[in-house]
């Protein structure tokens, strides 16, 4: 069995932390970047970042529909990683500084492809389906930026500085 891979990547228009936030929050923004192929959200537990489990079924195609439960990680201030209990898919979103007041945001999907023919249609096609699939999870998440600035402002504005904590989606010196 080979890794299959999909990949999407943005450039949005505001601070890294910011973005990060943003994405950590599994209990309203997560929801509302969600593209119609995924479907009956549930969070588990937790609702930002470290800790947090989250569930949906992401519809890949008309056929092919895969329930997903994941638990969120922060391994370094930069990442969030998706780790599916119910497969061996592991999302990883990170979000790196930009030019002032930009930040490139590129999420990863990875998983062990099937083995034999199936294996083979899958390595060749799924990677641009996936990658089209987290393409507009970023075209939602560039709008919501966009459209509510302040919507997590309240939080940010007080720019902690969390550098020790590397599990923190906080400001970094490095932001």
């Amino acid at each position: 069995m080979a890794d299959v891979t999909a990949t999407a990547t943005r450039t949005i228009s505001a601070p890294a932390f910011r973005v990060r936030r943003m994405l950590a929050d599994y209990e309203t923004v997560r929801p509302r970047i969600l593209t119609d192929h995924y479907r009956d959200y549930v969070l588990h537990s937790g609702t930002v970042g470290e800790g947090t489990v989250a569930g949906w079924t992401l519809q890949a195609t008309s056929k092919r529909a895969r329930d997903v439960l994941v638990d969120v990680s922060l391994p370094m201030h930069d990442k969030i990683v998706e780790t599916d209990r119910n497969s061996t898919m592991v999302t990883t979103w990170k979000v790196a500084p930009g030019p002032p007041i930009t930040c490139k945001v590129t999420v990863t999907s990875t998983w062990q492809g099937a083995s034999g023919i199936g294996g083979f249609f899958e390595r060749r096609f799924a990677p641009k389906a996936l990658a089209a699939i987290l393409d507009g999870v970023l075209d939602n998440l560039e709008k919501i930026v966009a459209e509510e600035p302040e919507a997590t402002s309240e939080a940010v504005d007080a720019e902690p500085d969390n550098t020790e904590d590397p599990t923190s989606v906080e400001r970094s010196d490095q932001d």
